[in-house]
């Protein structure tokens, strides 16, 4: 269509926001703030600047005061049971949670996006969203949305510069080019500039004009679709097949594996933004973050006095400028300055906090060598609840298991354990072999080696045992699944 005749031909005032569907990114693979955040549970559903997880806030900051249709949800098929549970949270429901097979950068996610959108709503409108940023001001935040869907409707690409604060260099800049005709405050985007070294940083600073690439986005989907078609045509076809070929279920779809991992492993700045001339950039001040860094996350919590943020069960003494924080177990420093501490279950890392940019080779570094928890928590999130592993030893290991109301385990079996169940809150349903039975608290039950057995809880509170799993291998790798309502067969 023809953007602006289509809109502007018309004598009564159109609603802007009618056509925006939030498009929220879900992917990360959980490295910068580790050990907190790991690749099974990343940052955005870690619970990081209040009581609500990163994505949560996401949603929450488009349904509060904008009322815009419910959110679609990229993510990975691993965290797809994750998101569902944060949305039910705070009470919302998604648009459709779409499922990526694979990683491939925001390009192809959002194309495939875009494509589900159009059949939907061929005036659709694109606000693209990360899950893990933190954005301050509210107010500023919408007055940029609805500038942004003003551009959108005219047929721009509208990308969220932010006002910078400082000579940042772990961002990436746009220039602002003339304003334009039809939409005030909004610029043309005459360049993207890539993250900067400290001296380059500092001189745009001084020159003015420039704003931080936020990596939020108004996109109209036609207009994004035919740039796509026009820059980035491999992409477009293989995001096509992936989407024909995907699988639904419900507000889910899981988009086809072998289409999607022909699509070229790309950003929406590289595939498009900087190759239109259909860009332009909403200037907000809208005290946003990524939440890239340790050092990122003490100033968004606001440090004390003594320049620090502390919590949990922490004791300092002479500490400044520290970020301590203990998940448990007590935490005490003396005499440390400029230093982030973070202490999990099974990890603990401690950092120059001028270093901590180097977590993410760290990281590389510890899954190569095939450590757990570079990527799992100790706390392993599942559909049906969690299991956390309290000991392992030789042919033995010990879990504290919860399965929320309502929900089950797969109808499965082992080739190399048994296991011992003792239930010590509330009420398992539990199938060995061909026979069903209740165990109650204070219970057990034994599961032989090789029986098939499922665990259900049909009660209206979390169920919580103890497994005591005995054999000469007990990876997870052991569990042969024979019915699982959750499509894990």
């Amino acid at each position: 269509m023809n953007v602006i005749s289509a809109k502007h031909e018309l004598d009564e005032p159109v609603d802007t926001l009618a056509h925006v569907y939030p498009v929220v990114l879900c992917g990360g693979s959980g490295k910068r703030l580790w050990p907190m955040s790991r690749q099974d549970c990343p940052k955005q559903f870690q619970r990081l600047c209040s009581d609500r997880s990163m994505l949560q806030e996401t949603i929450g900051r488009v349904t509060a005061g904008l009322h815009l249709h419910p959110a679609t949800v990229l993510c990975s098929d691993d965290h797809r049971f994750i998101v569902a549970e944060h949305l039910e949270e705070i009470g919302e429901t998604a648009h459709a949670i779409m499922c990526e097979p694979l990683s491939r950068n925001t390009g192809p996610a959002l194309t495939a996006a875009a494509l589900m959108l159009q059949k939907q709503d061929p005036d659709a409108i694109m606000l693209v969203m990360p899950a893990d940023h933190l954005i301050g001001d509210q107010m500023a935040f919408e007055e940029a949305v609805k500038r942004a869907a003003e551009a959108a409707t005219n047929g721009w690409l509208a990308t969220f510069g932010v006002q910078p604060t400082r000579p940042e260099t772990g961002y990436g800049y746009i220039r602002q080019g003339s304003e334009l005709k039809h939409v005030a405050g909004v610029h043309k985007v005459s360049e993207f500039i890539e993250k900067p070294d400290r001296n380059k940083a500092e001189r745009l600073i001084e020159e003015g004009g420039y704003l931080w690439n936020s990596g939020i986005f108004m996109l109209p989907v036609d207009i994004y679709l035919e740039e796509v078609r026009a820059h980035a045509p491999a992409m477009a076809g293989a995001c096509e097949s992936a989407m024909r070929a995907g699988v639904r279920k419900g507000d889910v779809l899981v988009l086809d594996g072998e289409s999607f991992a022909e699509a070229p492993d790309i950003s929406i700045d590289y595939a498009v933004m900087e190759r239109t001339d259909r860009a332009a950039v909403v200037g907000s001040d809208m005290a946003w973050s990524d939440i890239g860094s340790w050092h990122a996350l003490r100033d968004a919590r606001k440090p004390d006095d003594a320049g620090n943020v502390i919590h949990g069960n922490v004791v300092v003494d002479e500490v400044t400028n520290c970020f301590v924080q203990a998940n448990g177990r007590l935490v005490a420093a003396i005499g440390l300055d400029n230093l982030v501490i973070v202490d999990t279950e099974d990890a603990l890392l401690i950092s120059d906090a001028r270093r901590t940019g180097a977590i993410d080779g760290l990281v590389r570094r510890l899954k190569d060598a095939g450590v757990p928890q570079a990527s799992q928590h100790a706390r392993a999130l599942r559909p049906w609840g969690y299991y956390q592993s309290v000991d392992l030893g030789d042919r033995f290991q010990v879990k504290h298991i919860m399965v929320k109301p309502g929900a089950a385990l797969s109808l499965q079996m082992h080739h190399h354990r048994a296991e011992h169940w003792v239930v010590v809150n509330g009420t398992a349903s539990v199938t060995i072999g061909d026979k069903t039975k209740l165990v109650r608290e204070n219970e057990t039950v034994h599961i032989p080696l090789g029986e098939t057995h499922r665990l259900e809880n049909p009660g209206n509170i979390p169920m919580h045992l103890i497994e005591v799993q005995i054999g000469p291998y007990l990876g997870e790798d052991d569990i042969v699944r024979l019915e699982d309502v959750y499509g894990r067969v």
